[in-house]
């Protein structure tokens, strides 16, 4: 029953996406209301922030409007495609927020910005969240702690992380998910022993 109704859903986001392509609006509604729900999960996860996600997701499905005719369906289901555009959004946008919650103004001026430093954090707290992280990181089995530092720290996507240590695709998402759950979990314990 799953794996038919997944095909059907596959092929009829095909037909949407050809559809599409060609500027059918009810077509990019519906293929809207079939996939938001997923894409949006998915933003959701890598940026706790709802109001964020929802731009992401007005962008994701804006790019999916201008790019339909671009579409191959060699390289994947349309599926994949969108899921792969959101992921990128996705981890675009939190760079950009942790870059902007680094400066704490979006400078005009590359020159201006290096002139006039913006205020530090709280020493204190940035050490104590650290410390947090680092902690919970830690407490991580290796091989998802390896993952979870490529993909924050280096920036890595799940294919290039699994190129980098010879591993499968859909070993790395695992560890991926599971390190996730356990960094969040150990976190939140973390924090509510702190209050």
């Amino acid at each position: 029953m799953g794996a038919m109704s997944s095909a059907g859903a596959s092929s009829e986001t095909s037909v949407l996406i050809t559809r599409i392509a060609v500027g059918d609006r009810d077509a990019f509604s519906r293929f809207y209301d079939l996939l938001a729900p997923t894409a949006f999960g998915l933003i959701r996860r890598v940026l706790r922030d709802p109001e964020a996600a929802a731009d992401v997701l007005q962008e994701v499905f804006w790019q999916v409007w201008r790019e339909a005719p671009q579409y191959d369906p060699k390289r994947g289901s349309p599926e994949a495609w969108l899921v792969m555009r959101a992921k990128t959004r996705a981890i675009d946008r939190l760079r950009s927020i942790r870059r902007r919650d680094r400066t704490f103004v979006a400078p005009v001026d590359e020159s201006v910005a290096r002139s006039s430093e913006a205020p530090a954090e709280n020493p204190a707290v940035v050490a104590e969240d650290r410390g947090l992280v680092q902690t919970a990181l830690a407490q991580l089995p290796e091989p998802q702690r390896r993952v979870i530092e490529l993909a924050f720290f280096e920036g890595l996507t799940q294919s290039e992380i699994a190129t980098r240590l010879g591993e499968p695709l859909g070993t790395v998402k695992t560890r991926a998910r599971l390190g996730l759950e356990r960094l969040r979990s150990a976190l939140r314990g973390e924090r509510l022993s702190a209050t």
